[in-house]
């Protein structure tokens, strides 16, 4: 893995902590601990899922791209989806904030643009590998 590579690596693996820890607060709303309604129940739980689930495919497509010595254009795939761990995540939770929300509220954008990343970035990727290989 080149430094890039790695130093990325090492920062998602930290963030890694923060979902884990991020499932503390998932946990008490789900107990009851935590006052939300289902509304933000279900967003709280799809966004924490969401961002553990992707931040390891973006280490796996990160991991991909190296072994395969895609050319650098394609490797931008794997940030893409890391930043798409952040914004559908956030568009989970931040379109749900307030004390009884019936709806999501426009922060839910982030949600769609995070998935329009992610798609993107996967075609991108899946391209760059076809090519390598």
């Amino acid at each position: 893995m080149d430094t890039g590579s790695t130093t990325t690596a090492g920062v998602v693996l930290l963030a890694v902590v923060a979902i884990a820890y991020g499932g503390t607060f998932v946990l008490r709303v789900v107990s009851g601990k935590q006052p939300a309604n289902e509304l933000q129940k279900s967003f709280f739980r799809a966004g924490h899922a969401h961002a553990g689930v992707l931040v390891v495919l973006g280490l796996v497509v990160l991991l991909l791209m190296d072994a395969a010595a895609v050319p650098a254009l394609f490797c931008y795939a794997a940030d893409g989806v890391l930043i798409s761990a952040i914004l559908m995540p956030a568009g989970f939770f931040l379109s749900v904030i307030g004390r009884n929300p019936q709806k999501p509220n426009g922060l839910i954008a982030l949600l769609w643009a995070g998935g329009a990343l992610l798609t993107v970035s996967l075609v991108v990727g899946g391209i760059g590998l076809l090519g390598a290989g």
